[in-house]
């Protein structure tokens, strides 16, 4: 071997290990070389229709052992691998003697068209190409390893299977798909495995692998080769799932941290008690925090190092997925939180992965997140777009979630995003837009849509940025079309009616138009309400805390604002804890405080009655298709009182497509309002009160509406008919048409 080939193999620099190792054509005969360090024997063995075949191969130095077999063909060969008792791949006492197949004998066991679309960044099912695969090659058992590493001098596989040396197992080039590839007969699931990346300026590094299907629980860091082999019971609902979330269904969703929830409990505990919980509740979806690998416990996961792998603190990925079977068996839709908006620095993930800005811009004014100490990727680079697009797609088709909750999304699309002047470059057209996380946006959605009929994705967009909602193939005032998400959290109006709710009543009335002026834009995108994890910490206050008053009128605030929200146009999301109005603010590493429900608790009553009350908010909810059917359609909606700032009262009317209307009033007074005259639709004789917060039930003061109200020939309100009632204290009123 030249001088130049053998430096390169042995420093794993290597582009094509192939060329050099196994067997080749040579004058003479079949050239055989092994590269083995720490053996002190190799022989060829034949197999098959070379079963008399037995050779020793010469010792070349450095692990390499050689020899020039006298045939006319390839053989058939298997290695016969002798150690030594003190060597590193064992501590017996006297030589260890192993029987291999020869990696390098294999032909490439990644396809042209993988490679092909994976160039192109067009490999919609990108974890069945890169990664590590068990299958079955030429005849032999073992698994395909494949990683992109377009800048590397050289890769090796490396992992508990060699006692982390890799020196025996570099990987081939695949040419300019920046590919890597190595097949290792006799490896299986279970394996635990890293690819060592020799970089551009000569060091080596560790790396985890970007595809895994399962890491190591943290804090360890290596990756491990999976092969799925769960069986779904979910077949009905997977028919179905396209009616359970769109913009006429009823949407109301438990958010929930699952390391968190009920600390403790693997995947397939979880699936014992939380598929119960949340149908007893009425939610019809969970939204999960991030499931994906993370190392830091705190971010929340959050910030994401294995986005194909489901965190192994609960269990394997096949434990996660009959968690969510387990929830769509239940009736329960499975929404989850992705993070492709950034990742974190760690240097055995993928920050620098091949010792360039591979997933990173290579510009740091685009590559730096300000606000999380993170990296933001390159949505500009078609395989990063292809990795994060692959891997939406991953999750819905491989796990069956039901829909994503993308992140941090206004993160991407400003350039300038917690930015000052300086710190930020302007597109090539001068504007503050990211033109190439608009474009990933769009074919991560339309992809999505397209592979996954059923699934939803939900933007985290914190901005007014127009056509969050609206297809990708419909422009805009701007020219150029919608990003094509299925809904946007509402963070408007999540931040305006927290502050009215925070103000002591009698301040509220100079605040009344923090809860109408939702009103002017509900329209502009299809919404959700979210009273997320991010209301509930770092300080802000558990949500029943948010409210002012004594114990008695925070709860009735948390209980008023639950009946408002429920029955305001979008659909609903609450995050744990708030249903049964916890009074202190998530910590990761206690979860909800169930205690707080125990019968021999003194206010055990008091949050039992809140979690009654959104048991019954959901029942009622989902039997009233004027609260969900035309949440997009401004014809679904009308205001009765929006000017009543003096009463702290809000009055508005929901409409269904064919059913009866529902009429909502709010008072956020501590006063009780008698014979209090609202205006209703005049078609209606009589109405009935169907739900009252103040219900003595769920800790109320009970002062309700008992009797059957009948419509009045009296104008109010700009209506020709109106009813009168009581106004209970902080309460929400609802009314149907008896």
């Amino acid at each position: 071997m030249a001088d130049a080939d053998r430096g390169r193999l042995l420093s794993g620099s290597h582009h094509d290990p192939h060329g050099l190792l196994g067997a080749h054509r040579v004058p003479g005969g079949i050239r055989i070389r092994v590269l083995r360090p720490f053996a002190t024997r190799v022989t060829v063995l034949g197999q098959g229709a070379d079963t008399g075949l037995a050779a020793d191969l010469i010792s070349e130095g450095d692990g390499l052992f050689g020899g020039v077999l006298p045939l006319d063909r390839l053989p058939d060969y298997r290695l016969r691998l002798v150690y030594p008792g003190t060597g590193p791949e064992t501590d017996a006492s006297g030589p260890v003697v192993r029987i291999v197949q020869d990696p390098y004998r294999f032909l490439p066991a990644i396809g042209e068209l993988d490679l092909h679309l994976v160039a192109e960044g067009r490999h919609e099912q990108l974890w069945q190409a890169l990664g590590a695969r068990p299958m079955t090659h030429q005849g032999v058992p073992g698994t395909r390893f494949t990683v992109w590493a377009p800048n590397a001098r050289g890769v090796r596989v490396t992992g508990e299977f060699c006692f982390w040396d890799g020196t025996a197992f570099p990987m081939r080039s695949m040419g300019s798909s920046g590919v890597w590839e190595l097949f290792l007969p006799g490896i299986g699931p279970g394996t635990v495995y890293k690819f060592d990346i020799h970089t551009p300026d000569g060091r080596h590094t560790l790396r985890a692998d970007p595809l895994a299907r399962r890491a190591e629980c943290p804090p360890n860091t290596a990756s491990i080769v999976h092969d799925s082999g769960y069986e779904w019971g979910d077949a009905d609902w997977m028919a179905t799932r396209g009616r359970r979330f769109n913009r006429t269904a009823p949407v109301s969703v438990y958010e929930l941290h699952l390391p968190s929830w009920r600390p403790g409990l693997s995947y397939r505990e979880l699936a014992e008690e939380l598929p119960g919980y949340v149908r007893d509740l009425g939610f019809t979806h969970v939204e999960l925090m991030p499931v994906a690998e993370h190392p830091f416990a705190p971010s929340w996961g959050y910030q994401v190092t294995g986005y194909y792998a489901p965190t192994a603190r609960l269990g394997t990925p096949d434990d996660f997925k009959y968690l969510v079977d387990a929830l769509h068996r239940a009736g329960i839709g499975v929404l989850m939180d992705w993070v492709p908006a950034h990742f974190p620095k760690d240097d055995w993930a993928l920050a620098r992965f091949d010792g360039t800005p591979c997933y990173e811009h290579p510009d740091p004014r685009r590559a730096e997140h300000p606000d999380w100490g993170t990296l933001e990727f390159d949505y500009g680079r078609r395989e990063v777009r292809n990795f994060l697009v692959a891997n939406a797609v991953y999750w819905c088709q491989e796990f069956h979630i039901d829909g994503l909750r993308v992140d941090a999304v206004a993160s991407m699309l400003y350039l300038d995003y917690s930015r000052e002047e300086g710190q930020w470059v302007p597109n090539e057209h001068g504007g503050r837009d990211n033109p190439d996380a608009v474009s990933f946006l769009q074919e991560m959605n339309a992809t999505l849509y397209r592979r996954c009929p059923g699934v939803v994705t939900i933007a985290e967009e914190s901005t007014a940025w127009d056509g969050v909602t609206r297809p990708t193939h419909i422009a805009g005032p701007t020219g150029t079309g919608g990003l094509g998400f299925g809904f946007k959290w509402n963070m408007g109006w999540m931040h305006d009616s927290l502050v009215y709710m925070s103000k002591d009543p009698v301040h509220r009335k100079y605040h009344h138009n923090e809860m109408t002026f939702s009103m002017v834009y509900a329209y502009s995108e299809n919404y959700v309400l979210p009273i997320s994890h991010d209301e509930v910490v770092h300080g802000k206050g558990a949500l029943v805390s948010k409210m002012p008053g004594d114990w008695w009128q925070q709860r009735a605030n948390h209980r008023a604002y639950l009946g408002y929200m429920w029955a305001h146009p979008g659909k609903q999301l609450l995050f744990m804890g708030s249903e049964f109005a916890q009074g202190a603010e998530w910590r990761v590493d206690e979860g909800p405080q169930w205690w707080v429900l125990d019968p021999g608790y003194s206010a055990a009553g008091d949050h039992g009655g809140v979690r009654d009350l959104v048991r019954e908010l959901n029942r009622v909810y989902r039997a009233t298709p004027a609260l969900y059917q035309r949440d997009t359609d401004p014809g679904g909606f009308a205001w009765i009182d929006a000017h009543a700032a003096d009463d702290n009262m809000l009055a508005f009317v929901r409409h269904a497509d064919d059913g009866p209307p529902l009429v909502c009033v709010a008072n956020f007074s501590p006063v009780v309002r008698h014979r209090y005259r609202i205006g209703v639709p005049g078609e209606f004789p009589v109405w009935e009160e169907i739900l009252n917060t103040d219900n003595l039930a769920w800790g109320g003061s009970g002062v309700l509406n008992q009797d059957p109200l009948k419509t009045e020939q009296v104008a109010w309100q700009g209506r020709r008919h109106s009813v009168e009632l009581t106004l209970p204290p902080l309460a929400t009123v609802w009314l149907r048409p008896a």
